[in-house]
């Protein structure tokens, strides 16, 4: 057998409020590159791209106390989404030299349920980190929150949260494929100038410079809201209820800002649901995978013939994981955060 290092990325011990680096560990391991006998349906793995996501946030706090039943194991390697080549299979569905994504470890290589892969990468003429991200999980997230739950019509206007994340991005520019008027928030000066002139957005708002949000989305949305990509709640989700229109609806991605909250912001305008018979729909991007042969149909020709791009932001090594993973929650990344392992 032949045994080989392993470097991982483990959770120290359960994050109460804002996760810092130091509550990540780097360590050393070894692997042997063969399957155990009798791994009928496990697949060794090669990591090659991991991905950062706001709710692996989630999965770090105690599960007495977190959102998320799914809780990290501390003094294991975290888990995430990421692109993988097989190294062995006693899957009979994978093969070595496959290229494959799904749910993998945060580590060189790993040893998976065959079932933790979600599909098999047969296009490869883009970037293989595109399937982190805009072929990946936040892709499917942005088709499936903004067709599916949102119902988005030809023409509506549409406000987006986070709009230059891993998710936001691709909601704005479907909806200016789909006819919508849209507007996106972000965090900075450079993030609010990528959603105008790479991402096509009509208006973006730095929400950090935001004295009044509701009169600043009034005077963007002067006939209202149809509808809202919720990327972010709090006190964004309370002003946008203010503004949203008859029949409007609100497909709920995430609640980032609510993440590192010990005491989690209330809504106080949820009235306006009834009011204005709005309907405010959470969903698992898990449930929608069933789709994904229709999406890449949609989205590949859009990638090729340049009407869609995606902005990343690559992190060379899994030494840079803790920092690139920490960084996402203060907005440090600009586009979506990869953690490149290795590139072949």
């Amino acid at each position: 057998m032949a045994q080989v290092k392993n470097k991982q990325v483990l959770l120290k011990h359960y994050v109460s409020g804002f996760p810092k680096e130091s509550d990540l560990n780097i360590v050393d391991s070894t692997i042997n590159l063969k399957l155990p006998e009798g791994s009928n349906d496990t697949v060794l793995v090669k990591n090659l791209y991991l991905s950062c996501d706001p709710y692996m946030r989630t999965l770090m706090s105690d599960p007495k106390a977190s959102i998320n039943p799914r809780a990290y194991v501390p003094q294991s390697p975290l888990t995430g989404y990421g692109v993988s080549k097989v190294v062995e299979s006693g899957h009979k569905d994978y093969k070595e030299g496959d290229i494959v994504w799904g749910i993998t470890n945060w580590e060189e290589y790993s040893l998976i349920p065959a079932a933790q892969i979600h599909f098999k990468i047969e296009h490869t003429d883009v970037p293989l980190s595109y399937y982190t991200g805009i072929l990946g999980m936040p892709g499917m997230t942005a088709y499936a929150g903004f067709f599916e739950v949102g119902a988005t019509k030809k023409g509506e206007n549409v406000f987006v949260s986070a709009a230059s994340g891993a998710v936001g991005q691709l909601v704005g520019q479907f909806a200016k494929l789909h006819g919508c008027y849209v507007v996106g928030s972000a965090g900075s000066k450079e993030k609010v100038d990528l959603l105008k002139n790479k991402f096509g957005y009509d208006e973006a708002i730095n929400y950090k410079e935001e004295q009044d949000l509701n009169a600043t989305l009034k005077r963007h949305f002067p006939e209202g809201i149809d509808v809202y990509f919720e990327n972010v709640g709090g006190k964004t989700l309370d002003a946008v209820l203010l503004n949203m229109r008859l029949q409007g609806r609100i497909p709920v991605c995430g609640m980032i800002s609510q993440y590192n909250l010990t005491q989690p912001e209330g809504v106080t305008n949820l009235a306006h649901i009834v009011y204005k018979r709005v309907r405010l729909q959470g969903f698992i991007v898990a449930d929608y995978y069933h789709l994904y042969g229709k999406f890449l149909e949609f989205v590949l020709p859009h990638i090729r013939e340049g009407k869609v791009v995606y902005v990343e932001d690559i992190a060379e090594g899994l030494e840079k994981g803790p920092e690139a993973l920490v960084g996402i929650f203060s907005g440090k990344n600009v586009g979506k955060q990869v953690l490149v392992v290795a590139r072949e």
